[in-house]
Formats: C-alpha cells, structure tokens, sequence
C-alpha cells in the first residue's frame, strides 16, 4: 500500500450559501450571481483567515459543467480573480463530474507531496440553476456514459439510475423499511441543514419531515422508487480550502489548532461503460474507504464524524454499508436506529449534506472538506456536533460510484 512520506494538511475552510429552490434569494424570473462571484465569494473568505495570500503556491479548480451551464471553460485562469497573490503561479482545474471537488483536493494533495507546492488554494464551483430542470438532467447525464446509456435512460437520468438502486435495495430489504429509512435520512438532512444558515432548506419548516418522506413515489410523473424529497438540489455556489505542509501552513501565519492532518485517503475509477456489479453496493466508495482508512490505520470505529455523498437518499443508506457503519442490508436499520443522526454513533453530514445543503455538483466535494474541517476544529458554530473520536471520514462520488475520493481527516 502507497503511503505519504511527509504530513499534509487542510485548513481555512470557506463555502458560500447553496443558491436554488427554497432560499429566499432565490427567484428563477431575477438575474442571478455567476461564477465569478461564488469563485470570488468562497476564497475570499478562506483568505481572510490566513495572514499572508503571497504564501499560497498554486490553485486548483474543481467544475463539473460550467462549459455547458455557463458557455465558460478556462476555469483555472478565471481563479485568479480571488487575489492578486495568484497571478503568474500554477493553477488548473479538474474534473470528474460530482467528484471534481474531491479530485481537486486530490490535485493539491499530491501537489504538496512532490514538494512542487507547500500551499494549494482548493476551489470547487458549480452554477447550474442557467437552465430549465429537464435540460439541467440532461447536462448532468454527461457523468454517466452518454453515448450508451442517454437515449435508453429516463429522462431524469440520475434520477432514475437511483431508482433503480433504490427498487433493487427495497427489494433486498424489504420496501415499507426502505422507504422509511429513506424518509428519516431526508428528516436528518433537513434538521441538519436549519443549523445551517448557508443551506438550501436552511428554511424548511414542515413540521413531520417523516411524513413528508415517506411521499409515494409518482412513476408518472418522476421515477419509479423515489420521490423528489429523495434527491438532492439543484444549486449554485462555491467552496475553498488550503492544502498546506507544515512549513507551508507556518508561512500562512495559522496555528497548529487552525488546521487538520489528511491521516490517509483513496482515490480511484471504475470502468464508466460497465453496469454497477451490485445495485445495492457502492462498490467504488467501498473500496475507496477501505483504502483511505488502511493508510491512516484506522477503522470506522475511529472515526467521529462522516461526510458522505448522498445525491439521494438510497446513497446515503448505502454509503453506511459501504463504510462499514452496517454490514450489507444493514445501513436502512443503521439510519433507523440513529446511528447517523447529530447524536449518534457517526454523526453524518453535519451542515445538511447533499439533500440539506444542497449539491452544487463540482463544488460539493470541497464543500464535504470544509464540513470536515470546521468538526474537527469546533467551528461549526450553530451545527457543531460533539466529535467523541480524533478523526472523520469523507467520500466524495461522481457518477454512478465511478469516480471517489476519500479522505481520512486526522485533529
């Protein structure tokens, strides 16, 4: 197993509010902000928290789709909007469809590994509300295998990839338990996310979220097993954070308490032209996990707090399994239970994750780090949970389990 040969750190997380349906800035009809101002937004905030921006070394970038949401690509020069510091340095931007801010954290990481850079400023950014629903789909299928699976897909094709996860575990689990799992993860999100003033559904006031989740699904008008409490949103925003060495975070002018050590992390892709081996496995995350937690010699019991990808509720059932917090099967009595709630065993998702937050597709997997972060610093302020164990876990997914990235996150 690969192991890193000096410590790597992350720290002055920043992310902007989750732009989209439910906030009340948001109004389809108005001019909305574009990506400059969510690129300038976040990392001005994560530069305000270090004392000289001279110290950052390079950028990167991570964005799904702004090609086709926005008619920009160039992304990696467009970042040197945040500071003047960044001209004339190395800075580039990466993709991998909702992983892309996982693989930019990647990016940085091994950066700072060869010695080519002791201080990354890490960007995810997504604008996707330029669009009407049913052409966003279609943009988004771009992380599926286009050519061989668009024209036989639904029409809202993540959707109904889910879906077909979510009838396969239904079937596995049974449906009456799987539906409530699904609905008391969605309860969660939203609990999670109205300590969150930056969410989505920061302003969500139904009073039986339960209730609400367990809405039958309506095949006519959308999928098969999930209903629309069971995905996550359609969003605007951005999220930065630094990759540092020691040395580099020194020069940044932070403290030791400032930052968070990367114990171990996995990255890897599986086959895009392939079927998942097992609808009701994340088999790539799986395996991802396992390797993040091998390098850091650590388990899930070790870990006290989770940031997980759970574009729709299933995936967050299933990233339980995947994580070992349940064994196969298990992650719907895992949910019920409370195992993930803000008191429980693995509190998860703790600024209300993808279905609370909300999903601004390549800024997600940054926005997972700064959740992270600000856990295991106690600066989570109205949203901080008590963290019992030193270390937490993300896994960041694009596609259909393709592409992950996991990090094991070490105070």
């Amino acid at each position: 197993m690969k192991t890193m040969h000096k410590p790597v750190y992350l720290a002055a997380g920043a992310y902007t509010m989750s732009l989209g349906t439910g906030r009340p800035e948001f109004n389809p009809r108005t001019p909305r902000p574009g990506l400059d101002h969510y690129i300038r937004q976040a990392g001005a905030a994560t530069l305000a928290q270090v004392g000289d921006p001279e110290a950052i070394d390079e950028s990167v970038i991570g964005n799904f789709m702004a090609a086709r949401f926005n008619r920009q690509g160039h992304l990696g020069s467009l970042m040197t909007i945040v500071h003047p510091a960044l001209e004339y340095k190395p800075s580039l931007r990466v993709e991998g469809a909702c992983a892309s801010g996982g693989l930019a954290l990647a990016s940085a990481v091994k950066s700072v590994l060869s010695g080519m850079a002791d201080a990354v400023l890490v960007m995810g950014v997504e604008v996707q509300n330029t669009v009407k629903a049913i052409y966003c789909a279609d943009f988004l299928a771009g992380a599926g295998w286009y050519d061989g699976e668009r024209k036989d897909g639904h029409t809202y094709f993540f959707p109904g990839k889910f879906s077909d996860r979510a009838g396969a575990y239904s079937a596995k689990v049974g449906p009456e338990k799987a539906r409530q799992a699904f609905a008391h993860w969605y309860r969660n999100a939203v609990e999670s996310a109205r300590l969150n003033p930056d969410a989505q559904e920061h302003f969500n006031r139904t009073a039986d979220l339960v209730a609400q989740g367990l809405t039958p699904p309506n095949p006519k008008g959308f999928t098969d097993h999930l209903n629309l409490f069971d995905c996550s949103k359609v969003s605007d925003g951005a999220a930065s954070i630094i990759v540092a060495s020691e040395e580099g975070w020194r020069r940044l002018g932070l403290a030791r308490q400032d930052v968070v050590e990367l114990a171990g992390y996995g990255q890897m892709a599986a086959n895009l032209t392939a079927p998942p081996p097992d609808l009701t496995e994340m088999t790539t995350c799986r395996r991802a996990a396992e390797q993040a937690m091998a390098m850091a010699g650590t388990g899930i019991a070790d870990m006290g707090v989770a940031e997980v990808h759970d574009c729709f509720t299933v995936s967050g059932v299933l990233l339980t399994e995947a994580l070992g917090m349940a064994g196969p099967g298990g992650g719907a009595d895992a949910v019920l239970e409370g195992l993930t709630r803000r008191d429980g065993r693995w509190p998860t998702n703790t600024g209300g994750g993808l279905v609370g937050y909300g999903h601004p597709t390549g800024a997600t997997g940054v926005r997972m780090a700064v959740d992270l972060w600000r856990q295991l610093t106690g600066r989570a302020a109205g949203y901080q949970v008590d963290v019992k164990k030193d270390h937490g876990i993300l896994v960041s997914m694009g596609g259909n389990d393709k592409t992950v990235v996991s990090m094991i996150l070490k105070r």
